[in-house]
């Protein structure tokens, strides 16, 4: 007998159980690297079984979820409207946008092997818009023209990365942190040349 393609009803249903793993693997594994996927099962709303049906092996969840952060840096990069205004405008909407993908992030590129692997893949499409903003701020005169594209990546990461940690790691409070994060990154790419106080 052969088996019929999935309804349009049950692809829906299975991406958002798909999804809803993942935001629970999220929860759970950001918290507790080690934690059972038992609980994630539990904070998915769904059966241990069924998690292994979409991910048998814990490897292969934790492979997801870098993908996952992938689609979520991707879903951050559209709200923050990149090829709006000036590169310099688009960068200060970008900083914020990913801000808030810290558990996503850390947990799916966390460790150094990570990070290593990440700089050695060809650019996806939140990297090439990331690429083309500072070009466009470049031709704009917001962006210092001595930032190149990948340096620009570099300094939005590590200032993302040391925003994170010091929310974590001081009594500041979140809004706070990212007002600093912004305001030194956008400092950082800035034309020195056309300092109009927006920085």
């Amino acid at each position: 007998m052969v088996k019929s393609a999935p309804s349009e009803e049950e692809t829906r249903t299975r991406a958002r159980t798909r999804r809803a793993i993942l935001e629970a693997a999220v929860l759970v594994l950001g918290e507790n690297a080690a934690a059972p996927l038992s609980q994630v099962a539990e904070a998915a709303g769904v059966a241990r079984s069924t998690l292994q049906r979409y991910f048998a092996e814990r490897a292969d969840l934790v492979r997801a979820l870098g993908e996952y952060a992938d689609e979520l840096v991707n879903e951050a990069t559209e709200r923050a409207r990149v090829t709006e205004g000036t590169g310099l405008e688009a960068f200060r909407r970008l900083v914020p946008e990913y801000f808030g993908l810290q558990r996503v992030i850390m947990l799916a590129f966390g460790n150094e092997e990570s990070w290593d692997e990440v700089s050695q893949d060809e650019c996806g499409a939140a990297d090439r818009a990331l690429y083309a903003l500072v070009e466009r701020g470049h031709a704009d005169g917001s962006i210092d023209p001595r930032i190149t594209p990948a340096w620009a990546q570099q300094l939005m990461w590590a200032g993302l990365y040391a925003a994170w940690t010091h929310v974590n790691s001081s009594r500041t409070p979140a809004y706070e942190v990212l007002n600093l994060c912004v305001y030194s990154l956008v400092k950082a790419v800035a034309n020195p040349a056309r300092d109009d106080g927006r920085a």
